[in-house]
């Protein structure tokens, strides 16, 4: 009996999962086979011209959403990593209000806080406006519909995913470490290049992973901030999902952008090093 109670403590997490991931991507990868329409019904005919057609349609689509995601992760990895090293290394003890504050705006709902930004940067709204009223912008300036706005509000959403995974990382860094670099004549700069980012790999492989991933699939801020230039490939599945019907489509797509991302992972994973994150991770 105590060698079955491993995994009678972990059989719930795996029926949760069999449940609600396995069977419906089994469901969705039928579906993409299929054709027919909503009306007349589906059926199975191992159409796999469904993945070419969607793709050769919609690429732009799927190109503007890797870019727009990889766009955003660069960003909140600038404005994060420094965030979360001052959090760990010089908030003291008031580290807790910090990542308090950071947390705050999840207490608002994602949509309502997306919707906030529209308002903020609508052409003639408590900001823009007022600044085109004093003269300090041209009155054809906007920021709306364009690439700046969406990929802004990618990263205005998801930046503390990338800020709590390197907090973690760099709280567990002994700081008797990097003041033996110290000791050792290393200038600062030497210290954190050789000491304490290598020691934090492991928070900037997770921040990565849990901020490109669905910025890159988010069809909430290209909706509410962007044009119709802007439209992102999770715009798309919703509409043929939602709107069109289209079943067959809307599934080959989210099994092709689910692809593309595993083959990017893989591929940063690669780049990175997984074993230079384990060991950094174990230590």
């Amino acid at each position: 009996m105590r060698r079955l109670t491993p995994y009678l403590l972990a059989l719930p997490s795996w029926m949760w999962l069999a449940i609600f991931l396995v069977v419906p991507m089994a469901a969705m990868a039928s579906v993409s086979l299929q054709t027919g329409n909503a009306i007349d019904g589906f059926a199975m005919t191992f159409s796999f011209s469904n993945y070419a057609d969607a793709i050769g349609a919609y690429s732009p689509q799927l190109l503007r959403s890797l870019l727009y995601g990889g766009l955003a992760t660069v960003a909140m990895l600038v404005i994060g990593y420094p965030v979360a090293y001052w959090i760990a290394f010089k908030a003291g003890h008031r580290k807790s209000v910090y990542l308090f504050l950071l947390l705050l705006p999840f207490f608002v709902s994602f949509v309502l806080r997306t919707i906030s930004w529209n308002f903020l940067l609508s052409d003639n709204g408590i900001l823009f406006g007022t600044l085109k009223d004093w003269g300090l912008l041209p009155a054809d300036f906007h920021v709306l519909a364009t690439t700046f706005a969406v990929v802004g509000g990618l990263t205005y959403n998801f930046l503390p995913f990338m800020i709590l995974p390197i907090y973690v990382a760099l709280e567990r860094v002994d700081p008797r470490v990097v003041e033996a670099a110290q000791d050792l004549y290393a200038t600062r700069a030497a210290a954190f290049r050789r000491v304490v980012l290598p020691l934090s790999l492991p928070g900037v492989f997770a921040g990565v992973l849990m901020t490109f991933v669905p910025a890159t699939a988010d069809p909430i801020n290209a909706a509410i901030l962007g044009g119709t230039s802007n439209t992102m490939i999770g715009n798309i599945i919703q509409t043929e999902y939602l709107t069109n019907l289209d079943y067959p489509t809307a599934s080959a797509l989210s099994f092709t952008l689910m692809a593309v991302l595993l083959v990017g992972i893989f591929v940063y994973a690669r780049a990175l090093g997984t074993e230079n994150v384990l060991e950094a991770a174990a230590r």
